[in-house]
């Protein structure tokens, strides 16, 4: 049977917010132009710097307990971490320019790399790697921007698949940008304007229009967050509303860009290219 091929108009379809119902609570971190973070079920933020090069661990109130890394190709170094996804357990690494995942456990102490070896078939090989995301089954899927298309490997780095290349049809990636996956194992990537949408053994699924010019999606629960520099739109999946978020709304000056978002027990976590800001709403304010 051939995949079915549903395009949603996300921002005229559902129930938008008009009001924001947020407040700013608390700002931290100070990197030169932080590339992306990802934040733990057990509350612990990991921020990539791809100017600098470093990674570090934040919790949720902005207490810093580790950073690491420098310019360098050697372990616990990288050139252009480009993405950072991390579970309670381990923390990997999008390390661009040097081909490469990088895997830390949670306190970022080293544990391997992820990278080609000199005698592995092309067709199973990756290079600029710029996102990477694990599934719950611990399925590693990397998104493959020289050769624009996703590999997935299980947990002891075997080749499970390719998903999205040149054989995909409607569903090839051209232009990916991010990686993103969902609780029910839905994988997301942000491809030249739209989101395309694959299930878990990478049928495609459905497109997603977003109405604006993204740079970024992220997930969160049921919650898909998308962004530019200007704008957040977050989508609940399971309530089909969304919110559309401003750059005057979160009171940002007009050099600070916002570079992802991650909405979180009724939290939005906004990374800017030098901190993280965090926004409470009303009603969890109101209830404490």
């Amino acid at each position: 049977m051939k995949n079915l091929l549903i395009i949603l108009v996300m921002l005229s379809g559902l129930r938008l917010n008009a009001q924001f119902p947020f407040t700013k609570t608390v700002s931290f971190g100070k990197f030169e132009n932080a590339s992306a973070f990802s934040i733990t079920d057990n509350g612990y933020v990991y921020v990539a710097d791809s100017y600098s090069n470093e990674i570090f661990k934040f919790d949720t109130l902005g207490t810093l307990f580790k950073f690491i890394g420098g310019y360098g190709w050697e372990d616990a170094q990288f050139d252009e971490p480009a993405d950072i996804y991390a579970n309670t357990l381990n923390v990997y690494v999008a390390d661009k320019n040097n081909n490469r995942i990088q895997i830390f456990d949670k306190d970022l102490n080293f544990l391997s790399g992820f990278k080609n070896q000199p005698n592995e078939e092309s067709d199973l090989g990756f290079a600029y790697p710029v996102s990477c995301v694990v599934s719950g089954q611990g399925d590693l899927f990397i998104l493959d921007s020289d050769n624009a298309r996703i590999l997935k490997y299980d947990l002891n780095g075997n080749f499970l698949q390719e998903i999205g290349g040149i054989d995909a049809g409607d569903f090839s990636v051209t232009q990916p940008e991010k990686l993103a996956i969902s609780a029910d194992g839905k994988i997301y990537v942000l491809d030249d304007g739209l989101i395309l949408v694959y299930d878990y053994y990478g049928n495609g699924l459905f497109k997603i229009k977003i109405g604006f010019n993204a740079t970024n999606i992220g997930m969160s629960g049921n919650s898909l967050s998308v962004n530019n520099e200007s704008q957040i739109t977050v989508f609940n999946l399971r309530e089909n509303s969304s919110l559309h978020i401003s750059k005057e709304q979160l009171g940002l000056s007009d050099n600070a860009n916002i570079v992802e978002a991650v909405p979180r027990n009724n939290k939005i976590y906004v990374l800017t290219e030098t901190e993280i800001i965090v926004y409470t709403s009303y009603e969890n304010q109101a209830g404490k």
